[in-house]
């Protein structure tokens, strides 16, 4: 096998996470969404509480802290009481 052959690769791509998890967006003030699918090297969110999704790259995604998560957690149970989303 030739060193030609494979690429370098300083980090390996991130793993896809199941659609519905929470993850916590850098690259936008640590915006915490729900990873909704892959959209071509980017990965597709939405916000907890419903609304219009944003992409993002993986490697600015992390996950949320527990007080993130209850955060999120919080919100989506205001915006379901009010009816804002079901």
């Amino acid at each position: 096998m030739c060193a030609e052959n494979n690429p370098p690769s300083d980090q390996e791509p991130p793993q896809v996470p199941p659609t519905g998890t929470l993850l916590v967006d850098a690259g936008r003030s640590d915006r915490v969404g729900e990873f909704r699918g892959v959209a071509g090297p980017r990965w597709s969110l939405r916000p907890v509480c419903g609304g219009a999704e944003w992409e993002a790259e993986p490697a600015s995604l992390r996950a949320p802290s527990p007080m993130e998560r209850l955060r999120a957690e919080v919100v989506r149970c205001n915006a379901r009481s009010e009816g804002r989303i079901l």
